[in-house]
């Protein structure tokens, strides 16, 4: 792919931007990105810029300073995590919780992990836990003899089950 400014080198830097709701995609040489204002020589991860550290390329660790954490699993340090924006186990998740949780919040919008699901398997599983709440609501309010909350709650778990076809 030629570069889109030049059109005289191949294209080694590839850059995209989301404007207005819409991505553009622009293709540059390392040189015409220079020119743009890109650094190719000193590259910012996604990581550096959401944990507002330095960039990956920046000085080691002074003297006498305090060893970094490390997972004790696989031995990683947050620092390597910056550099290359990916962790090395499960456990670097636990290791890093406190410096993880604002890029995981910045990148997702929650703590908790929704996924993605097709739109019919969801509104399932919806219901399903609808209908486990007001059961178990059920339960709690026939022990602690409350009848007429008994009563509401089961014609509401009756009609959330006739609502999604499952059986009573």
């Amino acid at each position: 792919m030629r570069c889109e400014s030049c059109g005289d080198e191949d294209a080694s830097v590839h850059l995209t931007q989301l404007l207005n709701g819409e991505m553009k995609k622009l293709h540059l040489c390392k040189d015409c990105a220079s020119k743009h204002g890109v650094n190719v020589d000193d590259p910012v991860s996604l990581a550096d810029l959401f944990l507002k550290a330095e960039p990956s390329g920046s000085a080691p660790p002074r003297a006498g300073a305090k060893e970094e954490p490390r997972c004790p699993h696989c031995h990683m340090r947050m620092s390597d995590f910056r550099k290359s924006s990916r962790l090395g186990c499960p456990a670097c998740y636990e290791s890093f919780s406190a410096e993880l949780a604002p890029l995981i919040l910045g990148l997702h919008k929650s703590q908790a992990h929704a996924g993605k699901m097709p739109e019919g398997i969801r509104l399932t599983r919806d219901v399903r836990e609808r209908s486990d709440r007001l059961s178990a609501r059920l339960k709690a309010a026939i022990a602690d003899e409350q009848f007429e909350e008994a009563a509401r709650l089961r014609d509401e778990l009756k009609q959330a089950r006739d609502d999604s076809g499952e059986d009573a």
